[in-house]
């Protein structure tokens, strides 16, 4: 199977919006879910810029955004598996899914500067 880099965080997109649904409505937990969604699905928005991007420095740094989304989301995942702890199992799972993307962007961004 190929490997497919814009599908997979197109999916963990996905996954961020179903883990939102479910959430219990509250007054802690909406500005949290509104965050994590921005967050989580801007991903794979950004690299999917990053593969039309006009220049290798357009490149890197829709990339680098990719990168720092990822860990915008992990803080988003932790901070909403406290506030609803039902979602706190799908958060874990989530978190490590946007931690490898964390790491294949890092990857990304520090060999393409060499």
């Amino acid at each position: 199977m190929k490997y497919d880099l814009e599908e997979r965080t197109a999916r963990f997109g996905e996954s961020i919006i179903s883990l939102c649904k479910k959430v219990t409505k509250s007054s802690v937990a909406a500005p949290i879910v509104s965050q994590l969604i921005r967050a989580g699905t801007s991903i794979g928005a950004n690299y999917a810029e990053a593969n039309g991007a006009s220049s290798k420095k357009d490149f890197l740094n829709k990339a680098f955004i990719s990168k720092k989304e990822s860990k915008e989301t992990q803080y988003w995942l932790r901070m909403l598996a406290k506030a609803d702890e039902s979602t706190k199992d799908e958060c874990k799972i989530l978190w490590k899914e946007a931690q490898e993307f964390t790491l294949i962007f890092g990857k990304i961004t520090s060999r393409k500067k060499e």
